[in-house]
């Protein structure tokens, strides 16, 4: 009897992440639904069924990473895929400064402490977990945005960029370590989650306002998070095998041209 693989999925609870972990139960994977929102985690993980568990999880808290990952491997036994996905803008709360000249120190660090302090604490104990078998598939969320610069969303850019580099750091150190725990990378971008409703609205004009903000991708359309879920579950599975310190694009092509100029204000 073939052994069930188990994933944890970080910042799973709704968007990107809630796809990435129904997409891996339906790949037969065991999978640990991790977020702050405890409620709609723990919905989640009973709709999933075949043995998901929802398990409180911020990523920016170490003592987190511990408690967590040892209840996996003390329940399941081994930790096989880890989704670093957990993620935020900054403008969660509201518009705010967030351009080199006037975001605050403090906004910085919170968009990192989440973004990147939350990659690397996964990468860290996703590793401890998996080399109990040497083997394992890590992949971490970035962005377009980790590509390009977006002068209005300095620290959320600089904090994708960073996680860019880190999936080929983490590659490189494991495979020197000869181990076969893989480290990779997808970038979405456009990708139609919750973050976007509050600028789309529920008006009359939500498709003109939706058609405005895919103007200058060339598929003009936003991605799903069904289909970055498609990318992770291919870096997830064994099709994988020689793919590591890798990435995927997927950004409706936006990033094969240079059709925009920079907004001037």
């Amino acid at each position: 009897m073939m052994t069930r693989k188990v994933a944890l999925v970080t910042g799973s609870a709704r968007g990107i992440g809630e796809a990435v972990a129904r997409r891996l139960a339906a790949d037969g994977m065991i999978v640990v639904v991790t977020d702050v929102r405890d409620a709609l985690g723990a919905v989640l993980a009973r709709d999933i069924g075949g043995g998901a568990e929802y398990r409180s999880l911020d990523v920016r808290a170490e003592d987190d990473w511990i408690a967590v990952v040892d209840d996996v491997l003390q329940r399941q036994g081994r930790l096989d895929v880890l989704i670093n996905n957990a993620g935020i803008t900054g403008f969660e709360e509201g518009i705010a400064a967030h351009d080199p000249e006037h975001a605050s120190l403090a906004d910085w660090r919170a968009v990192h402490a989440t973004n990147l302090d939350g990659v690397f604490l996964g990468c860290k104990h996703g590793i401890r977990a998996m080399r109990r078998h040497g083997t394992g598939s890590i992949v971490n969320i970035s962005s377009r945005s980790g590509m390009v610069g977006t002068p209005g969303a300095a620290a959320y850019a600089s904090s994708k960029a960073a996680i860019r580099n880190h999936t080929k750091t983490v590659a490189l150190y494991c495979a020197a370590q000869g181990l076969s725990i893989r480290c990779n990378a997808v970038l979405p971008a456009a990708i139609l989650t919750p973050m976007w409703e509050p600028m789309l609205g529920n008006g009359p004009d939500r498709e003109q306002r939706m058609q405005s903000l895919v103007h200058d991708v060339p598929l003009q359309r936003f991605g799903t998070a069904a289909e970055v879920a498609a990318a992770v579950s291919y870096l997830a599975g064994d099709d994988s095998a020689y793919t590591t310190g890798s990435e995927i694009i997927i950004d409706g092509g936006l990033l094969a041209g240079t059709a925009a100029a920079p907004v001037k204000g």
